[in-house]
């Protein structure tokens, strides 16, 4: 369901999701390119460049700095008139240097990732050029080097030396201490089997060599928060304010009685500054949690013959570890043994050349990434003795992103601030005005200014105090708490995604979530439980039942097989010396056939010892299978495939039978194998074939470097066998895709298996709601989409369900064409070739499990449990995030609102200020900080899911709101301003000898206790029942309970610093009264029907009728 697309704008023109995407295929999102045109025209900061947006910032400040040149000066010849009058209009809507967020983009970041770089670089030079000149000092006469005899207590080498290896890439050194297999004897280790990995061998090795790991920099103390608190503008005039009031009031009452004024505003400053110092330092240590989570990599490595999985910090020198796709090379160290194996270095070398690794080029440094083939290597240094470490301890650790979400408040925030500055200013006038004229009076009715009778100090401390409520209106109209509550329902989402197995690596996901409208799912893994077993096969023409079931094998066929599954396979198979609880280690595929392998009786070390492995071609996600070349014992050269099996059969020209007879693959028995494969779809299973062909010895390259880039024969195979392999789906995701439907979410399945098993799987989990839905373009498969053209796919994109033999880029250009239909598109991936459609989506879900460290480094979200649940709740914090920050803004606003009013009102009729300077500073307090810990850190509800996406263009301040805060504040400001006017009357206070003081207090009370009402009304802007899971949210309980207590304690005993007086239970009862009624108020509120167009859509149109 297209949400966004045709909807136009009041001028009559198409109104374009520019965040959502709807960008041309000769865009630079598409396309790699750069645009040079207008470097304005950035379709979503995610794909845009760190060029282009300098060049954006660069522009704004260049506008910022010359406003009011700009107009009659040569740089206006630099753009459009027209531009830059839009862009100073946009320049002025976001400007918010007093009240900015504390984590803001900073453009600056990427450079100065580049600059450390460099610096650890030339520093990892001077490091090499002076052990060069120490290892000078060794050359004998014959201008050989000799190796050091020196050892390392346990070991017969140094941490030096061996780093030193490592950071100059010293192949000499290197072949003096015997290349590879010298330093595996020198470190203990066993290049097949690993290091021993006892809780003292390890030990030994942190000891001598150093751990994993580097020194962070230090994070900000709550000290640098309280200094950034203290920079407010705002609070620094009101703490002069209240240091000259103290000054005067001691000056005038003497230190006994003078101090309160100006210690009470004193104090009031310094409580908001320290609650939100300490508000902020706790986001900041979640956030460092969440830092430590996403550097905290699990790999795999081998110890003692097993291979275990083990977190990056506890890799150490001598370890020796296998490496795959995508993974990310997590020390230096040596290659033991490599298959096309190719490395990008970009990251520490800045060059995007990806560099072949072999026996002449072996070293490996840490932090790079595995762009292509296999291998296994040899750990020699880690920690802070490498490269990667010395940069990654110079990084500081903070992010600093702005999320979108962030930036539209930003600019509420300074709309709302300038209103309440002009607010302020009013009241300054005409309260200066009225006081100086004399017309402001004592509450015994005395005149409190006149002129040439009043003392100049008096005079003074007055129009302090003018002032001092005039900036106080300021720091009560200019809402702090929203960057506050963004940062909050943030950090406390996050928080909670954790507990949900998601891990956030961008904050704008936890918005951008909230908004999608479809899901492009994985299968294997995410839809099911990724426990594969081969429960059917097909071997030599027949079906075997069991599969494991030898007896029905030839020998020769049975010997194939045993090797092909052995040797073509990145897995592992251990066997414990008791012999009992095998361990079969590997993809679920890979583990699942080992298995099976296994259970016709093979010996996975002797299966491998039998043959030795000339060449492998990893499996491609692309070609969609896998191959090995070996050389048996008697000289045979066997190429093994494996992989999908229509792919596999398509290359294969006969089959050998139960007799060992090999088999024409004629057209009949074609015809019956795609049967075959077509039945074990049909029931959901995964189908693999296994084939293999003998190849001429004299045809197999005998260089390295030949052999490296040779291109094993799929033609002319003989096909061993087809097996099928059961992934049941996980428990509970039929209703997960149903959640996800009935909140407007289309779950779409993109998957690389056959597409009569993707059809079962999908029918099975609900995606589709039966077979008869199976048809074009509801399923289709990958290369038929592939071969259409943009125009058709966008024609298409909509309806299609479930994609089939699908490839990654296939995957990307299905996420291109729903985006250019405007959909906001969150896409699974694990894979490294995934990586470009991660990127290009708006939300990208990288698999914890089975994602590769490529994937999730191009991810948005890594899902830690690969689990489809998981991605709908992910779904439903994104809508809580919004949510969260809706019902702070009409808390908030209707704050604001009331306070603005009744102040301004009562200082023209009057001049009297109901509220004082420590009332409103309370006021300020329990709306900012308390109500953004409260409402900003609700839990989402199923309610949540009941909803259609909400448009990342959408009004932040919905209709609904508008209705609810407006009613809430009319009411507020009807009630209060009665109270100030006809207080004494209705109160029965003429007689009171400080009846103003209790008429006040009792304002003061009632408008506190609306706030504490009203904010249970903002929990459930759209529902009756206001108190639904109000007692599971142990926060938002605790916070009231607080501020009544607090309240209480202010009337009841600090009467001195507040200005005011206790009240009776008469009195309480009054406040309590008139606050209660904002329940039924808002009851009967949510039964006025609101427009559906938005409100600010009126204005639009207002505008472009005027113009």
């Amino acid at each position: 369901m297209n949400l966004s697309n045709g909807r136009s704008s009041p001028c009559g023109q198409t109104q374009r999701d520019l965040e959502a995407g709807s960008p041309s295929s000769s865009s630079p999102d598409f396309d790699g390119g750069e645009d040079n045109s207008d470097p304005f025209d950035i379709t979503r900061t995610k794909n845009a460049s760190i060029q282009r947006l300098k060049r954006w910032r660069g522009f704004y400040v260049f506008l910022l700095n010359s406003r009011q040149k700009v107009n009659s000066r040569k740089e206006a010849s630099e753009v459009s008139r027209s531009k830059v009058k839009f862009y100073l209009q946009q320049a002025a809507l976001v400007l918010n240097a007093s009240r900015r967020f504390r984590y803001t983009l900073d453009l600056k970041k990427e450079e100065e990732r580049k600059q450390i770089l460099k610096l650890v670089t030339v520093h990892a030079r001077v490091i090499q050029a002076a052990y060069r000149f120490k290892e000078a000092e060794k050359v004998n006469g014959l201008g050989t080097i000799v190796p050091p005899s020196s050892s390392s207590g346990e070991f017969s080498i140094g941490q030096e030396k061996l780093s030193s290896i490592s950071r100059e890439h010293d192949t000499t050194a290197l072949r003096e201490y015997g290349g590879v297999v010298g330093l595996s004897h020198l470190l203990k280790t066993n290049l097949e089997k690993g290091i021993q990995g006892d809780d003292a061998d390890l030990v030994k090795r942190r000891n001598t060599f150093g751990s994993n790991n580097y020194p962070r920099k230090k994070g900000r103390s709550i000290l640098m928060f309280i200094w950034d608190a203290c920079k407010d503008l705002t609070l620094i005039i009101l703490m002069v304010a209240a240091i000259a009031s103290l000054a005067l009031g001691i000056k005038s009452e003497g230190i006994k009685e003078g101090w309160y004024d100006g210690g009470s505003i004193a104090f009031a400053v310094i409580l908001v500054i320290v609650v939100t110092a300490i508000s902020d330092y706790k986001q900041s240590l979640q956030f460092r949690d969440l830092n430590e989570h996403k550097r905290n990599i699990h790999l795999e490595v081998i110890r003692d013959g097993r291979r275990v999985e083990i977190s990056i910090y506890d890799v150490v020198v001598g370890d020796v570890i296998p490496l795959n796709i995508g993974n990310q090379v997590p020390a230096d160290g040596i290659l033991i043994t490599g298959h096309s194996l190719a490395i990008d270095e970009s990251s520490m070398t800045g060059e995007s050349k990806i560099v072949d690794k072999h026996s002449k080029e072996p070293f490996l440094m840490s932090g790079c990434k595995v762009a292509d083939g296999s291998g296994t290597m040899l750990v020699t240094a880690v920690g802070i003795n490498t490269e990667w470490g010395l940069l990654m301890a110079s990084i500081s650790e903070d992010t600093g992103e702005e999320t979108p979400l962030q930036v539209r408040l930003n600019g509420v925030a300074t709309f709302i601030g300038i209103a309440g500055l002009s607010v302020a200013a009013i009241v300054l006038i005409v309260l200066l005005a009225r006081y100086f004229s004399g017309h402001t009076k004592n509450p015994d009715g005395s005149v409190q200014f006149i002129a040439g009778k009043t003392r100049v100090g008096d005079a003074i401390d007055g129009a302090i105090k003018i002032v001092t409520v005039a900036v106080t209106i300021v720091v009560v109209a200019v809402p702090e708490g929203l960057p506050l509550a963004v940062t909050l329902t943030l950090a406390y989402s996050m928080k909670k995604m954790m507990a949900d197995k998601a891990l956030v690596r961008r904050l704008s996901a936890c918005e951008t979530m909230g908004s999608a409208t479809t899901i492009c799912s994985d299968k294997t893994g995410t839809l099911t439980m990724n426990q594969m077993t081969v429960v059917e096969a097909c071997i030599g023409g027949k079906k075997i039942v069991p599969p494991d079931k030898k007896s029905q094998l030839s020998p020769m066929l049975c010997s194939l097989l045993i090797e092909g599954v052995a040797q073509n396979t990145n897995g592992s198979v251990y066997v414990p010396e008791s012999g009992n609880g095998v361990e079969v280690s590997g993809s679920p595929t890979e583990k699942a056939i080992l298995q099976w392998g296994i259970q016709l009786g093979m010996d996975f070390e002797a299966a491998r010892s039998e043959s030795s492995i000339i060449h492998v071609f990893p499996f491609n996600s692309d070609k969609k299978r896998g191959g090995v070349a070996i050389q048996t014992t008697d000289s045979e050269i066997h190429i093994h495939w494996k992989g999908a099996a229509e792919i596999v059969l398509a290359c294969c020209t006969g089959y050998i039978d139960t007799n060992d007879q090999l088999v024409e693959m004629d057209e009949e028995k074609m015809t019956v194998f795609k049967k075959v494969i077509e039945d074990m779809a049909a029931d959901s299973l995964r189908c693999v074939a296994i084939a293999y062909r003998l190849y001429e010895m004299e045809n197999v390259p005998t260089s390295e470097e030949e052999l490296a880039h040779w291109s094993l024969p799929e033609d002319d195979l003989i096909l061993l066998a087809i097996v099928g392999l059961k992934d049941p789906c996980r428990p509970g995701v039929k209703d997960a895709v149903q959640l996800c439907q009935k909140a407007g979410v289309k779950v779409r399945m993109v998957t690389g298996d056959n597409v009569k098993t993707a059809k079962a799987i999908a029918v099975e989990c609900g995606i589709l709601s039966s077979s008869d839905d199976a048809t074009e373009p509801n399923i289709i498969e990958g290369k038929t989409f592939r071969a259409l053209t943009d125009e058709e796919r966008e024609e298409i994109v909509e309806r299609i369900s479930v994609m089939g033999r699908s490839s990654p880029n296939d995957k990307l250009l299905l996420v291109q064409a729903l985006r250019r239909k405007g959909h906001v598109v969150a896409v699974t991936g694990d894979g490294t070739n995934d990586a470009p459609a991660l990127h290009e989506a708006d939300i990208g879900l990288a698999m914890g499990i089975q994602g590769t460290e490529v994937a999730k480094e191009s991810s948005d979200i890594i899902i830690l449990d690969d689990n489809f649940a998981s991605v709908v709740k992910v779904v439903k914090w994104g809508r809580s995030v919004y949510a969260n920050i809706q019902k702070f803004i009409q808390f908030q606003l209707t704050v604001n609102i009331a306070a603005l009013v009744i102040n301004v009102v009562a200082a023209f009729s009057s001049g009297d200020i109901p509220l004082n300077t420590v009332q409103l500073l309370w006021v300020n307090l329990i709306m900012d900080t308390l109500g953004a810990l409260a409402l900003a850190t609700e839990p989402p509800t199923d309610h949540l899911m009941d909803q259609l996406p909400v448009g990342r263009r959408e009004p932040l301040v919905t209709n609904v709101m508008w209705r609810n805060l407006l009613i809430q504040a009319m009411y507020q400001v009807s009630v209060l301003l009665i109270l100030n006017f006809r207080g004494r009357s209705i109160l029965s206070l003429r007689h009171e000898t400080n009846a103003v003081k209790v008429k006040n207090t009792l304002i003061f009370n009632a408008f506190v206790l609306c706030q504490v009402f009203n904010e249970f009304n903002a929990r459930k802007p759209d529902e009756f029942n206001i108190f639904k899971g109000v007692t599971r949210n142990y926060l938002f309980m605790g916070i009231v309970g607080l501020t009544i207590v607090l309240q209480i304690v202010i009337i009841e005993f600090l009467g001195k610093f507040t200005k005011t007086v206790k009240l009776n239970w008469k009195q309480w009862l009054i406040s309590v009264i008139i606050g209660f009624i904002s329940w039924p108020l808002a009851v009967v509120g949510k039964l006025i029907p609101v427009p559906a167009t938005p409100m600010n859509n009126f204005f639009r149109i207002f505008r472009c009728g005027r113009t």
